[in-house]
């Protein structure tokens, strides 16, 4: 079966009777064409099956209206919260959203980079994947004046836009909540180091702990790779079997915290009394686990709508590689059953 012919505005044309500039025009609501012409045409050009060509536009003007997005998974809520930010300010805006997860993998990021450049977007947002060191793939996108956000997952030492929470006010706030609850023995479950987020958490956690006058025990202290649920369900029954188990745990994200108040329960911990939990993000998940799991609030759809203004706000003229805009977020401690042993 052959493909059917693309209809182009030189097809309008003839069937208008118009030039292929006119018609150009009236697509793009030049206002050198009345408003009826504009309807007329447009009217034909949907009933024809015409579409726009945002690619050739997009070679034409060596930008397109679209923002490219790479975050490591999709189906994590706070991604999903944050590319619903994204996108609710840059339809306002007529701009499209290209989206590509690196599955915290390097090598993915790299690749997706690459094809959210030759697609010539007017803007890249990201959150780094777990694995990224090298920053080099962003660089030919500040070489070309082409802004780049970094959001929540921030890299050091390279100056761009920036949208990030305070991680370590967060991480402070999160164990001294435990501390006020009554636990001396608080472990934390760390995420990898050369993330900002994790590094700003665990460096809360570590303060929290000296101003209270809290031993730090190294061996409460874990590193994940991921902070996956399977990580969490093994780290738990690491620190449970200790001669000395914690009281209290601080987790970097909700799924290995969701995880801990799990595998605890199966052993006969009681949960907040034996073993006080808190985790981060304000996944759904965390309203739903029994007991409901306290957390840190993230504003991720807040942090997208910021990330996106960035890049529909941005001059080329006044982009070079030493920019440095960073805008820091609020967070709130969310207390719920898990950690709450104090219940008026």
């Amino acid at each position: 079966m052959s493909l059917k012919k693309e209809i182009t505005i030189y097809d309008l044309a003839r069937e208008l009777n118009y030039s292929p500039s006119t018609i150009s025009r009236a697509l793009n609501d030049h206002k050198s064409i009345s408003k009826k012409t504009i309807k007329k045409i447009k009217e034909t050009a949907q009933e024809m099956g015409y579409r726009p060509n945002t690619l050739a536009a997009g070679l034409r003007n060596n930008k397109s209206k679209t923002i490219g997005i790479s975050i490591s998974r999709i189906n994590r809520p706070f991604m999903s919260s944050l590319i619903s930010g994204i996108e609710e300010e840059a339809r306002k805006s007529g701009y499209n959203v290209i989206i590509s997860q690196s599955h915290d993998k390097y090598e993915n990021e790299v690749n997706n980079t690459k094809a959210l450049y030759d697609s010539r977007i007017s803007g890249l947002i990201v959150s780094l994947s777990m694995e990224t060191i090298k920053l080099d793939h962003f660089k030919q996108f500040m070489k070309q004046g082409i802004p780049v956000v970094f959001v929540d997952r921030a890299p050091h030492g390279l100056n761009s836009y920036k949208v990030v929470i305070d991680n370590y006010t967060a991480g402070y706030n999160a164990t001294k909540h435990l501390i006020e609850q009554g636990c001396t023995r608080i472990a934390h479950f760390a995420g990898a180091q050369h993330r900002n987020i994790y590094e700003g958490r665990k460096k809360g956690y570590l303060d929290a702990l000296k101003e209270h006058e809290i031993e730090i025990d190294d061996e409460l202290i874990i590193h994940f790779k991921t902070l996956s649920f399977e990580e969490g369900e093994k780290a738990t029954k690491k620190l449970l079997k200790l001669p000395s188990p914690p009281d209290g745990i601080f987790s970097a994200n909700d799924t290995a915290a969701v995880s801990a108040v799990m595998t605890a329960k199966k052993q006969g911990v009681k949960i907040p009394e034996e073993l006080a939990v808190i985790g981060f993000n304000d996944d759904p998940i965390a309203s739903i686990v029994e007991p409901s799991l306290s957390t840190v609030s993230h504003p991720a759809e807040k942090m997208g709508r910021i990330s996106a203004k960035r890049i529909l706000n941005h001059s080329d003229k006044t982009h070079d590689e030493g920019i440095s805009e960073v805008t820091v977020l609020h967070t709130d401690i969310i207390v719920r059953d898990s950690s709450n042993r104090k219940k008026s």
